[in-house]
């Protein structure tokens, strides 16, 4: 059941959070030059032309790429976990993207995003897969608490590694942290377009996990007695959610509360079913992301406020609110 707005307003919002993206930033530049860049689509035109369609278009399609990922993500690890404050962080995902970051910055020279985002992207893939197979361990198998314990170790160890790494290592320490704060800037059309047949896919698969997030909701053994099989589940929702949240990692650093906050808010918005609780994942999160990486760029023109810093201030006490006034308990 809706209980807030519906698909339909959530696509306009999503569409006007793009414009603004695409029309506003720390550079001004006025609406028909952007207007007239995206109708000639010409970026040797002018100095807007180019910042327009070789900077904010880019930045834009990531924002909304990535951001549905982190959403998605947000929303299957609460419902394969059952734990309302499941997110990337909490799983390896950000702890195992860093290590292999310092490991392609300090062991093979590595520098810049755009080199060192595979490394990211296997570095979250290994680490959640870690994970996994540590909760996996054991009679019971991978239950919902074994994952969330299993997690919590993992990100300790890895984050306890990278830090002793990069404490010893000025030029690791510089690289690591321009990629760690989370940022929608300085990520181009090659990063783009590496990442986003990675997430496509992952969002198509994401969105037939609805009925089976639904059972699990219910608990283990009674979504074994309607004939789910409950391990093969988890391990999907698992694959996917490394593809997602590793990709989107990879190409924006870890940014954070997307994947915490929205599953929350869409709860609210359309009740508990998770085939209702993904597309609107799906559509708040980009909406969120690019508001808050807009607000950046305009508060502190002509500097910007990385979309990770914005989100860090901003997410505190919007969780604040959804646990004291939302849904926290209901996953």
């Amino acid at each position: 059941m809706i209980l807030g707005p519906g698909p339909a307003v959530l696509c306009a919002l999503l569409a006007l959070a793009a414009f603004l993206s695409i029309t506003l930033g720390s550079r001004s530049i006025g609406l028909p030059q952007v207007l007239a860049a995206l109708g000639s689509w010409d970026a040797d035109a002018s100095t807007a032309s180019t910042v327009t369609l070789h900077l904010r278009v880019p930045r834009a399609l990531l924002g909304i790429l990535t951001g549905a990922a982190l959403g998605v993500a947000g929303a299957i690890l609460q419902g394969v976990t059952r734990n309302p404050l499941a997110d990337t962080g909490i799983m390896g995902i950000n702890a195992g993207a860093a290590v292999f970051v310092v490991f392609a910055i300090t062991v093979l020279g590595v520098r810049g995003a755009g080199l060192y985002v595979w490394f990211a992207f296997a570095g979250a893939s290994a680490a959640l897969a870690l994970v996994y197979a540590i909760a996996s361990l054991g009679r019971e198998g991978a239950t919902p608490v074994k994952l969330a314990l299993a997690g919590a170790a993992v990100t300790a160890g890895l984050v306890s590694l990278t830090t002793g790494i990069v404490m010893t290592n000025i030029d690791a320490l510089n690289e690591l942290r321009f990629w760690q704060v989370g940022s929608l800037a300085g990520r181009y059309t090659p990063i783009l377009t590496g990442i986003a047949p990675f997430l496509l896919a992952g969002l198509a698969t994401s969105l037939t996990f609805g009925r089976a997030l639904n059972g699990l909701a219910l608990g283990e053994d009674l979504a074994r007695g309607l004939g789910q099989r409950v391990t093969l589940t988890r391990a999907a929702a698992f694959a996917v959610v490394a593809v997602l949240a590793g990709a989107a990692t990879a190409a924006c650093g870890p940014i954070v509360f997307v994947g915490l906050v929205v599953p929350h808010l869409a709860r609210i918005l359309c009740g508990p079913d998770y085939r209702w609780i993904l597309p609107y994942s799906m559509l708040l999160a980009p909406i969120v992301l690019l508001a808050a990486d807009v607000l950046g760029r305009i508060a502190a023109a002509p500097d910007e406020l990385q979309v990770g810093v914005v989100l860090g201030v901003l997410g505190a006490p919007a969780f604040i609110g959804i646990v004291r006034y939302g849904r926290l308990s209901e996953v």
